[in-house]
């Protein structure tokens, strides 16, 4: 019988391999399979929106077995496996139809659509049990939950700045602060996303098409759609015009667009830009990550990527982290510096 030092470091190595993945509609989860004498065989992750999840990634890398030798074998699992069809099948149906005898998992999934996955393995004769270590899983989360907990999609906010925290010279010009290396990488964060999130005011100056990008100049295969934000007329020959995936809000209040994207069924935004749309965001609690590229140039003047006005005193200021559970929490990309950020834990876990 496995023991509980077993199970505890199980789930470490299963919280070590969920922070492979990748940020955004989806949380990160990892999951790694037990032999009766509580040896590691095979270890999931999931890699982001679309993919295969922890438990099926687990489960492809273990391979096929018989139900007898299936029923030896314990899974364990950061988040309480799901019980519906997405993009994939429900987790829990293929655990219980591997034949996976035990069940081991951090944190409950009380989201709406996804809950139920312990029941299920449960009324399937799996055996399921609970780690006292939900915390831990819930901290690699806590903004994902959080987003869920506000029926909102998850919220990622793109800088691109100076050292000084420029994003354009006094004469406007912004193109560009960062280099190759950077916006490739922004290009990919760009593929990942339902929805981008731009400001009249830098459709106006830019003119950005808004697309997805390869190094080598293709396109992604998933391009996401584009939200203008603000008052302001647009040109009517815009260059993010190229398909009809695209929409200008004429507003400035932040939960109109997220009311908008929710109802469009988007899990995943990325606001772009520029300061006004970025700072509102930031102001209202709503930038679950940050990405901030930061150039080694000093411009001295110009427009601040960020400016809350709110803010008069240090007391006040927004407090962000490095993101510790992603490997590009601190990056450098060319002769740029990549900062993967995330806002401090709430005290106590957001209710679900």
């Amino acid at each position: 019988m496995i023991g509980q030092g077993e199970l505890d470091q199980a789930l470490r190595t299963a919280l070590e391999a969920a922070q492979r993945g990748a940020r955004g509609a989806n949380p990160l989860v990892g999951a790694c399979v037990l032999d009766g004498a509580g040896r590691v065989i095979a270890t999931g992750f999931h890699l982001g929106a679309g993919n295969p999840h922890a438990e099926i990634d687990a489960l492809r890398r273990l391979g096929r077995m018989d139900r007898s030798q299936a029923a030896e074998l314990t899974m364990v699992v950061t988040l309480e496996p799901c019980n519906h069809r997405g993009r994939t099948g429900p987790c829990a149906q293929a655990i219980a139809n591997a034949g996976i005898g035990q069940v081991h998992y951090a944190m409950s999934d009380e989201t709406a659509t996804a809950s139920g996955g312990a029941d299920y393995l449960r009324s399937r004769g799996v055996a399921v049990s609970q780690s006292e270590q939900h915390l831990v899983a819930w901290e690699l989360n806590h903004r994902w939950f959080r987003a869920k907990a506000q029926g909102r999609p998850f919220i990622t906010v793109k800088t691109a700045q100076s050292l000084d925290g420029r994003i354009n010279a006094p004469d406007g010009s912004s193109q560009w602060i960062t280099g190759d290396a950077s916006r490739n990488h922004a290009h990919g964060l760009r593929s990942r996303v339902d929805a981008i999130v731009v400001g009249t005011n830098t459709v106006i100056a830019d003119d950005p098409r808004l697309t997805a990008r390869t190094a080598a100049g293709g396109l992604h295969e998933h391009q996401p759609y584009r939200f203008v934000l603000g008052h302001r007329a647009l040109p009517e020959d815009l260059a993010l015009a190229y398909d009809d995936r695209w929409e200008q809000l004429r507003t400035h209040e932040v939960h109109d667009l997220i009311h908008r994207a929710t109802e469009l069924g988007f899990n995943h935004l990325l606001i772009e830009g520029g300061a006004v749309i970025a700072s509102a965001f930031i102001e209202a609690d709503l930038a679950d990550e940050i990405y901030c590229y930061q150039a080694p140039v000093i411009i001295g003047a110009g427009g601040t990527s960020v400016n809350i006005g709110s803010v008069t005193t240090l007391s006040q200021a927004r407090q962000f982290r490095l993101d510790a559970h992603q490997p590009d929490a601190l990056t450098r990309l060319g002769a740029d510096v990549l900062m993967h950020l995330e806002p401090l834990p709430e005290r106590t876990p957001h209710t679900l």
